[in-house]
């Protein structure tokens, strides 16, 4: 039996996530409050007893995911399970910094003040307005690729997350992605959406932002992680330190290549995978993945105590 733990990434935020796991494990509760004084403010109080539109800000939702995420694993190790009963780590977009600080290549210091400069370099890369995304629902990859291609004229529209078999999200030019979304119609889409994001995430458009963590990640240590993680650009395990920092910065720009992430995972033996943190968004993307894998959400204390066994 080979296991992977996964990490989530924006979408699955909720008011209240890891609070029971806060108040059920001392060491969850520390992850918070150290979070709490790299950032220089109550970003716990905002988790548990906030406004959702507020924690829904990429500037806050990607370290609060980060830590809902560290917290879930240190409520693990308190009942004896820790990092290194997992082959393999790997995150969707934000939460391969989650992967990345639970295989103890990146401090959880550093990890939460990179994801605020990550959130506001990404929100203030393009102006409001000017980007989109949607998701295409029903194409796989190359057929959503092809759509994009189609719908650029000239504009940036570029295949963003390759999530599952049959959803595929793309990014770029508010008018281009609308584009997109009928192209994607006409040829046969079961649905295609905008969606109601704030920026064009992982496109050419945030080339702005991918300067911005260049400098940000030159200026933290990376270490070699002590489990492969298994990166959004490349599709397979890294364990450098001076790819992974490459490897982040490419991250901004480039697609999430998820479903090839799962893939090769699977190829490498890895027959269950556990979410770390909030939701289950990556366990049914699995699913579709990977016929019959044996999926785990631990996000809430009886998660953590039944996989205690």
């Amino acid at each position: 039996m080979s296991r992977a733990f996964v990490f989530p990434g924006q979408g699955a935020q909720t008011i209240g996530m890891g609070r029971a796991l806060a108040e059920a494990y001392p060491a969850a509760k520390a992850v918070f409050d150290e979070v709490d004084e790299a950032l220089g403010e109550k970003l716990s109080t905002l988790i548990w007893e906030g406004d959702i539109a507020e924690l829904t800000l990429t500037q806050n939702a990607q370290p609060a995911l980060m830590a809902t995420s560290i917290a879930a694993l240190r409520a693990l190790e308190t009942e004896g399970i820790g990092i290194e009963t997992a082959d393999f780590v790997a995150g969707h977009s934000l939460g391969e910094y989650s992967a990345l600080c639970a295989a103890k290549s990146l401090a959880l210091s550093d990890t939460a003040r990179l994801l605020r400069i990550r959130g506001q370099a990404m929100q203030e890369a393009v102006p409001v307005g000017v980007g989109a995304m949607a998701a295409l629902l029903g194409l796989d990859f190359e057929a959503a690729t092809e759509v994009a291609a189609e719908a650029a004229q000239g504009e940036i529209c570029q295949a963003a997350n390759d999530n599952d078999p049959a959803q595929v999200v793309v990014s770029g030019h508010k008018a281009a992605v609308e584009r997109a979304v009928e192209i994607a119609k006409a040829r046969g889409a079961r649905r295609a959406l905008m969606l109601p994001v704030s920026a064009p995430f992982h496109c050419a458009l945030m080339q702005p932002a991918a300067h911005v963590m260049a400098e940000a990640l030159a200026a933290v240590v990376v270490d070699n992680p002590v489990v492969p993680v298994v990166v959004n650009v490349r599709a397979e395990a890294v364990m450098e330190a001076d790819r992974i920092r490459d490897l982040l910065v490419a991250q901004v720009t480039g697609s999430v290549r998820w479903r090839e992430s799962v893939l090769w995972m699977e190829a490498a033996g890895v027959t269950e995978y556990w979410e770390i943190g909030a939701g289950k968004a990556l366990s049914g993307m699995i699913k579709r993945i990977v016929k019959g894998a044996e999926t785990r959400a631990v996000g809430a204390p009886e998660d953590v105590l039944a996989a205690k066994g």
